[in-house]
């Protein structure tokens, strides 16, 4: 499992500084590909009131809003009681419908690391999850936490 770390940037915001420059490179990459006219989704499924981790991409959200994501925020306590989120209820990224990268997280949520996975099955499973999810979340600029 590939590990990064946002350990610096997140603990100097917890400290009141902020310092968004660790985001370069991902927002480099997301103007260029959603300038090739590609599309970049996220929904975060949320538990309310954020944790500390959570405020802290709250925080952040507008940097990627601005290199062209879309982000939705769905606070977990409007989902259905009977809701089965595939990958064990992991946080997953899905590419181009074919591939998913499964995120894997600490209690307070900061990233541990993630795996590959393409079997189609699951894959099917996660863009179902996607489109139900996107369909019920709030658009970034209209979500307060």
């Amino acid at each position: 499992m590939a590990k990064w770390t946002e350990d610096g940037p997140y603990q100097s915001w917890l400290r009141g500084s902020v310092d968004n420059s660790f985001m370069v490179p991902w927002t480099q990459l997301m103007k260029r590909v959603t300038g090739s006219g590609k599309t970049v989704r996220r929904v975060r499924v949320v538990t309310e009131p954020h944790s500390s981790y959570i405020q802290w991409e709250y925080a952040t959200a507008h940097v990627n809003v601005a290199a062209g994501e879309s982000i939705r925020w769905l606070p977990r306590h409007k989902l259905h009681e009977d809701l089965v989120f595939p990958v064990a209820g992991n946080d997953w990224w899905l590419f181009d419908g074919e591939l998913l990268a499964v995120g894997h997280f600490d209690d307070t949520g900061r990233v541990l690391g993630s795996e590959v996975i393409d079997d189609p099955e699951t894959v099917a499973a996660c863009v179902r999850m996607r489109d139900l999810l996107w369909a019920s979340a709030v658009q970034h600029s209209e979500y307060r936490p």
